[in-house]
């Protein structure tokens, strides 16, 4: 079984900042990649930032520059650093956790609830 708890969302000013937290626990043998993605109104679920267990970060080209992901594999969580924050990153943001149930088996997408996210003056 896995569990995310996310924190972090909330009302901020354009230009502002935030810091969204994921913590994961369960048995996953394996964790690839842990992300965060984003869904706004009318639209459809976006990747923001993922973290590669092997190290590699990679960014949506509308955040890169602003958002920093990090990921702690000691502590099972990812974060996602917001700088310079939009009104267009309005959003619900979602962690996403693709891991191993068993060595044998194929990999599975976990989410957490979501936070919301709203940019506004």
């Amino acid at each position: 079984q896995v569990h995310l708890v996310e924190s972090g969302g909330g009302l901020v000013q354009p230009g502002g900042s935030l810091r969204l937290s994921c913590a994961y626990s369960g048995s996953l043998v394996s964790i690839p990649a842990m992300g965060w993605y984003r869904q706004a109104p009318g639209q459809e679920r976006e990747l923001v930032a993922v973290a590669t267990a092997g190290g590699s970060r990679n960014y949506a080209d509308s955040v890169k520059g602003r958002f920093t992901i990090s990921r702690d594999n000691a502590k099972n969580t990812v974060d996602l650093q917001m700088n310079s924050l939009k009104p267009e990153d309005t959003a619900v943001y979602y962690c996403n956790v693709r891991g191993y149930a068993h060595y044998s088996g194929p990999f599975s997408d976990y989410w957490g609830q979501g936070t919301q996210v709203t940019v506004s003056s």
